[in-house]
């Protein structure tokens, strides 16, 4: 692999201990959490004292004020190690930034204390059953009595959406005015009318909790409002790219690390008398997948370094997101052709990987918006 000249030493530094905490305290409890549905919440504790949740936070709030390589660091060796089941990266790269970006000096030291230090966790809530990836036609409403918002709405696909103890929800203060009338709120679990239902069970990440939440004439206080009122869309478009690199980012990483376990299983899996690495058609599958992998790790390592100076757009973000994950179900799937029938088998890595990465061409936009995306800026 070509050397990656993004991080400096300090950041391995922060990695090493990452991937200690991680294979220490989440891989051994990583197939438990996949029965019970969610992780256990001693591990975001444990990750808020290694420094590991919302980094980027600034200081006055309790957070370290590093740059997003940190943010980076954790995602990939989340993903490196399989444990689709922990939702820092939710948190720390998609959640919390609205509330550090747009959030009143009371909203920030109310909630970044305790969000970067892991006793309390946060959730989004974008999606609604009829809307997907089309935020603007999002129809819970929060409209305004007195000195309140009465909010009434339905949430669905709402990762960390069982363990949030605090939801940013997506409503439209004015819905007459389409786009131009959404706004972002704070609520609280616990919220008189606001109710979670079930734990939806997935295809993949079996360990992150992924609910749908509802909102029946839940009253909030308008100091709930984040930011500006009626802002919320110019706010979603704004913090996406950040979205799209962290899953651009996981994919690789993911993709990489089971790349290297099926090279290993491919030197020891013996057929006709010899591994099947010595088979050409191995060779070739493995030579692809490397090759392409190389390709996009530099890529994508790029768009680090220009989101870092502040200068990833959202065509670019689009493009890591698309040809990322489209390339990590590639290499899912071909990696778990080359185990053959263990492939299969839910105790392999391989078998975990390919269920989880399916989803990472949907979220955040699905890979066809991806294509919207860029397409519109070619011919506009």
């Amino acid at each position: 692999m070509i050397p990656r000249t993004v991080y400096e030493e300090e950041h391995e530094l922060f990695r090493t201990s990452v991937r200690k905490l991680l294979e220490d305290e989440a891989v051994p409890r990583h197939e438990q959490w996949e029965k019970d549905g969610q992780v256990d919440r001693s591990i975001w504790l444990k990750a808020g004292e290694l420094g590991m949740i919302c980094p980027t936070a600034p200081e006055e709030f309790g957070g370290v004020g590093v740059d997003y390589r940190y943010n980076a660091i954790v995602g990939e060796e989340v993903a490196r190690l399989g444990l689709s089941g922990l939702g820092f990266n939710l948190q720390s790269d998609i959640a919390a930034p609205y509330l550090i970006n747009y959030g009143s000096d009371d909203q920030k030291r109310k909630y970044l204390p305790k969000l970067i230090s892991g006793e309390l966790i946060i959730a989004i809530a974008m999606t609604e059953p009829g809307t997907g990836s089309d935020l603007q036609g999002v129809k819970t409403t929060a409209i305004k009595d007195g000195d309140d918002y009465i909010v009434n709405g339905s949430k669905t696909f709402i990762t960390n959406g069982q363990l949030a103890d605090l939801v940013i929800v997506v409503v439209k203060t004015e819905p007459e005015l389409g786009a131009k009338g959404i706004s972002l709120v704070l609520i609280e679990t616990g919220t008189p009318g606001f109710s979670k239902g079930q734990n939806l069970k997935k295809v993949g990440m079996k360990a992150q909790d992924t609910s749908e939440l509802f909102f029946e004439n839940a009253r909030i206080s308008q100091s709930n409002l984040l930011g500006e009122e009626n802002k919320g869309f110019t706010y979603l478009m704004q913090d996406l790219p950040q979205e799209r690199l962290s899953i651009s980012i996981s994919a690789i990483a993911s993709a990489e690390s089971i790349l290297e376990q099926t090279i290993e299983y491919t030197k020891e899996r013996m057929a006709f008398g010899k591994p099947i690495a010595a088979l050409q058609n191995t060779q070739f599958k493995l030579a692809e997948m490397s090759s392409e992998l190389t390709v996009l790790r530099v890529f994508v390592d790029k768009c680090l370094e220009l989101h870092i100076q502040g200068k990833l757009d959202t065509v670019t973000a689009s493009k890591a997101k698309y040809l990322c994950t489209d390339l990590q179900c590639k290499v899912m799937d071909e990696c778990l052709q080359l185990h053959g029938g263990y492939g299969y088998m839910w105790e392999y890595p391989v078998a975990r990987a390919w269920a989880d990465s399916r989803v990472q061409k949907i979220y955040a936009g699905t890979n066809e918006i991806m294509k919207l995306i860029i397409g519109r800026s070619l011919v506009k």
